[in-house]
């Protein structure tokens, strides 16, 4: 653009020039005159070149800045993009956290209250337990008390088991009758040392240990 302008210019001078020469032929004559009027039209020539060359160059400058103004921009569009892809990122995670930690607590509250309920559940069955240990104790003293006096005939009794299958081992069943206290014999028969007869169930014989 610029040098157009200039072969513009200097094309337009030359004309102009020729003009005044064909037009003024004293002038041509005169050694001084044509000096000077050459030396201010060069003048002239050199001002409005330079004038010229100053303004393209602030218009390059100018072109020069926006460009890399422009650069700048879309550098910082871009990262803008990237950092708001990476903030809506880390409030995914953020929020993801959150709801974790949230359903942790939840999970624990429960936890720790189901926790709570099963150890209530446990005390009020262990009182109950308590309770009932002692209503069947009380049961039991009243109904089927402790034999009080223990006599020789009664120890021979605890030998009936083991002297049967000793002596009589063809049979070796015991009739139980009121002088057997109930809960002894329902313990033997409980934890396998007696069994009772298949026919008749008031007769009792010791396990064969083998």
């Amino acid at each position: 653009m610029f040098d157009i302008k200039c072969s513009i210019f200097n094309m337009f001078y030359f004309f102009y020039f020729t003009f005044l020469f064909l037009l003024h032929p004293v002038l041509a004559q005169n050694p001084e005159i044509l000096f000077q009027a050459g030396k201010e039209e060069v003048c002239v020539k050199c001002n409005t070149e330079k004038y010229f060359l100053l303004k393209f160059q602030i218009k390059y400058r100018t072109t020069f800045i926006q460009s890399i103004s422009l650069t700048c921009f879309l550098q910082m569009l871009k990262l803008c993009s990237e950092l708001e892809m990476v903030v809506s990122c880390y409030e995914a995670k953020r929020d993801k956290l959150r709801e974790s930690k949230e359903l942790y607590h939840y999970n624990v509250h429960v936890y720790h209250s189901v926790l709570q309920d099963t150890k209530a559940k446990i005390q009020k069955m262990k009182v109950y337990q308590e309770r009932l240990m002692e209503s069947l104790g009380d049961i039991l003293e009243k109904h089927v008390p402790l034999p009080q006096n223990e006599s020789s005939a009664s120890k021979k009794k605890k030998c009936f088991l083991q002297s049967f299958v000793l002596n009589t081992p063809h049979d070796p069943y015991v009739t139980i009758d009121d002088t057997f206290w109930p809960p002894y014999v329902e313990m033997l028969l409980r934890y396998g040392i007696a069994v009772r007869h298949q026919e008749n169930n008031f007769k009792i014989r010791l396990e064969t240990f083998f």
